[in-house]
């Protein structure tokens, strides 16, 4: 099981939720941040950090949003971890 970050980060892309992450498992992209699958510990540390509520468990992943699911898992082995907050592209 996992976290999934989906449709309210994209365009945003707060950071509050990689700080709190234990195990390092978000990764940067241009227009939001993902988490990766088999990273993720399942902890739920950074869903009360993410200030659009865009981090959901994979079983409570709202319909419309379930491509989410894979697009994390892809776009992880594509970019860069990130663990440090960064100014976010909303208050750009």
């Amino acid at each position: 099981m996992t976290h999934v970050v989906a449709e309210p980060c994209s365009g945003c892309k707060y950071t509050d939720c990689v700080v709190v992450c234990p195990v390092e498992c978000f990764y940067e992209g241009e227009q939001m941040v993902y988490i990766h699958p088999e990273e993720c510990i399942d902890c739920e540390a950074c869903v009360p950090e993410c200030p659009v509520e865009a981090i959901f468990h994979e079983d409570n992943l709202p319909e419309e949003w379930k491509s989410y699911l894979e697009l994390n898992a892809t776009k992880s082995e594509e970019c860069e971890v990130i663990t440090e907050k960064k100014e976010p592209l909303a208050d750009d």
